[in-house]
């Protein structure tokens, strides 16, 4: 016997799940099942209205691909998921997988689907009605490809659900008003009105266009020419594509904007032509050279550059600091934003000439979260100081200073390890890594950050007796 089933237009999705179920249940196999609803078989049956004794069988990736699959155009993707779920009943084979012939159909049909519905987004264009309605009207016609109306909807009553508005196409048409969303017939194309906001568009759309970038290919690709009839800004296409040569021109004759600042370090460290750096540098200015190209964790994909340390290469002390400021990663030097002002200021007062130590950071780039126009500085974690503790040992071997100054907590992590609280260790000594004395202090930064005026004084004070001693403990 074979059995007849009927979907409707709308609400496709859900009647073919219970119609499935109601199968499957029944062990009705895929050749006995007629969906197109051609009752005029002489032996066509409806389906059993109440579940069978089987039990129903399916996988959490298969709802997903139903929902899009049935939306496809073709008058045969409802017997090919049912095929799938009755292989998947009787545990034949993986009827989902691309490997398989027939889920490769239902994958392929399911991304037909998916592209449908993201160019209805893409490309429905409303038009303002008149009236005198509190609420705004609107209308659109669309011409998809699939039966993409239904679940496409959607996105246009969560984006404009302070509106009434309409969206026809030759088989189905969806209606939003006071913020209700229904489903009604097709037709041909409704006349609409003007709309002057299609003058503001094309105006924007002919003065973001690019005649260098232009790939015709790529942009037929991404804007179907079917879709062009019903685009305002497409009937300016010809005359920008035919006038694209001399707006390129133009564009070379203006001349290039002024590059960030920052710009020339990023561009150099990409080119294909920069020099290898030596595995183990024999020599400061190799280990300088060599930070440049570091990839040793991911902070120098955001940075504008590496930022080594300065100074005297026989210092007889060296100071730490976190990592690179803003004002430090686009000038390529340590200590010249705010906190390394406060720090050379402050150097100067203890009598410790900033020609004579070795200033240097625990981090070498820049870390930062971007908000708007401004980079917002980020602690270094532990596992990018021991990255960077690499250079760090090499500068200090180079150096070789009698003594280093810990400025914070990271800049203290990474010469002893050691990542105790601050408050029990500033001002005093302890035993570094590389086996010498390392003096712990607050980090300028931090003493800016202060609010409480009194608080802040004597943190300054405490960093200055620090620098005092460093000055006399590197002259011993």
């Amino acid at each position: 016997m074979t059995y007849a089933v009927t979907l409707p237009e709308t609400g496709t999705c859900e009647a073919w799940r219970n119609a499935a179920r109601r199968a499957i249940s029944h062990a009705i196999s895929p050749e006995k099942l007629d969906w197109t609803g051609n009752h005029g078989l002489f032996d066509a049956a409806p389906l059993p209205t109440v579940p069978g004794p089987h039990e129903v069988r399916t996988r959490k990736d298969f709802l997903p691909l139903t929902r899009t699959v049935v939306w496809h155009k073709s008058p045969a993707r409802f017997g090919l998921l049912y095929q799938a779920l009755w292989r998947m009943s009787r545990r034949d084979g993986d009827p989902l997988s691309q490997a398989d012939p027939l889920g490769r159909q239902l994958h392929l049909m399911s991304r037909a689907v998916r592209r449908d519905i993201h160019k209805m987004h893409a490309f429905v264009r409303f038009r303002e009605l008149p009236g005198t309605a509190p609420r705004r009207s609107f209308a659109a016609w669309f011409e998809p490809e699939h039966n993409t109306l239904e679940p496409g909807s959607t996105f246009f009553a969560r984006r404009f659900a302070d509106m009434d508005w309409l969206i026809a196409t030759p088989s189905l048409s969806a209606r939003f008003r006071a913020g209700t969303l229904t489903f009604h017939p097709g037709g041909p194309r409704p006349d609409l009105p003007d709309d002057a906001a299609e003058t503001l568009w094309a105006t924007y759309f002919t003065n973001i266009f690019n005649p260098a970038r232009i790939k015709l290919n790529a942009m037929r690709s991404e804007m179907p020419k079917k879709y062009w009839k019903n685009l305002p800004e497409t009937e300016l296409i010809p005359e920008m594509l035919a006038d694209a040569e001399e707006r390129v021109e133009r564009m070379r004759e203006a001349g290039a904007s002024d590059p960030r600042q920052g710009a020339a370090p990023v561009s150099t460290r990409y080119r294909s032509s920069m020099p290898q750096a030596a595995e183990l540098p024999d020599t400061l200015d190799q280990a300088r050279q060599a930070a440049m190209q570091c990839r040793r964790c991911n902070l120098c994909e955001a940075a504008t550059q590496t930022v080594w340390g300065e100074g005297s290469t026989d210092a007889r002390a060296m100071i730490v600091g976190e990592q690179p400021g803003d004002h430090e990663d686009l000038q390529g030097r340590p200590f010249l934003g705010p906190a390394g002002q406060l720090l050379r200021q402050t150097m100067q007062q203890a009598g410790l000439e900033v020609a004579q130590v070795w200033l240097t950071n625990a981090v070498k780039h820049f870390k930062f979260v971007a908000q708007g126009k401004r980079r917002l500085h980020r602690n270094p974690d532990r596992g990018e100081i021991r990255h960077c503790r690499w250079w760090l040992r090499l500068e200090h071997r180079f150096i070789q200073p009698k003594i280093a100054l810990a400025l914070g907590a990271s800049a203290a992590f990474a010469l002893t390890d050691n990542d105790g609280p601050m408050n029990e260790r500033r001002g005093k000594i302890e035993t570094g890594l590389h086996g010498g004395p390392v003096l712990v202090s607050w980090h300028p930064a931090y003493i800016l950050r202060i609010s409480d005026a009194q608080k802040r004084t004597i943190a300054l004070q405490q960093l200055s007796d620090d620098l005092t001693s460093v000055s006399r403990l590197s002259v011993k």
